[in-house]
C-alpha cells in the first residue's frame, strides 16, 4: 500500500459506529488514504467456516466493491447496514480514497488491538456508546480497553455531544 495512510475505524454497524465513521471521514481521511473498516464478529456468527478459515488473522482486506455485495458479507456473517455503505461509498468518490473491510472473530477489545499491528493502522477511530458507570463496570468498555492497550493513536467519538 506504499506511502498512503491507513486510517482504521471500528464498526459494528450501530448508530454509534456510524457517527465515528462520519467523524473520521470528515476530520482525518484525506485524498489517497486507505480507510479500513474493522469489524469484530462474535465467534459462531458465521456460515461455512469463514471464521475457522480466517480466525487467527482475520479475513483478507475486502474492497468496497466486494463488501457492497450482500452475498459476500453473508459469507463472513456480517450484516452491513445501508447507511454505513452510503457513507463509505460517498467518501470513496468525493475524497478519492480506497475503502476496505477487515473482519475478525472473537473478543472485540482484543481483536481491535490486534488489528492495529496486523493491518497495520496509523490510527484508529472508535465510537463510545456512553454506558453509565455500572453498565461499564459489568460489561467493560471496548473503547477504554483499546485506548489503554493500542499501539497507535486512538480517537474515541462519543455518540452524545
Amino acid at each position: 500500500m506504499g506511502d498512503c495512510r491507513r486510517v482504521g475505524v471500528a464498526v459494528d454497524f450501530s448508530p454509534c459506529s456510524r457517527k465515528a465513521l462520519e467523524w473520521a471521514v470528515n476530520n482525518i481521511v484525506r485524498k489517497g488514504d486507505h480507510l479500513i473498516l474493522v469489524t469484530v464478529q462474535h465467534e459462531g456468527n458465521y456460515e461455512k467456516g469463514e471464521a475457522q478459515l480466517w480466525g487467527a488473522t482475520g479475513s483478507p482486506l475486502i474492497p468496497l466493491i466486494e463488501f457492497s455485495e450482500p452475498h459476500t458479507m453473508k459469507k463472513y456473517g456480517v450484516n452491513l447496514d445501508p447507511e454505513t455503505l452510503d457513507i463509505v461509498a460517498t467518501a470513496s468518490k468525493q475524497k478519492e480514497i480506497t475503502v476496505l473491510l477487515k473482519v475478525f472473530w472473537g473478543d472485540a477489545r482484543e481483536k481491535l488491538c490486534e488489528s492495529i499491528d496486523n493491518i497495520p493502522l496509523e490510527c484508529l477511530v472508535i465510537g463510545n456508546r456512553g454506558l453509565g458507570k455500572i453498565k461499564r463496570a459489568i460489561m467493560g468498555s471496548v473503547s477504554n480497553y483499546v485506548v489503554n492497550n493500542a499501539t497507535c493513536p486512538v480517537t474515541v467519538v462519543k455518540i452524545h455531544d
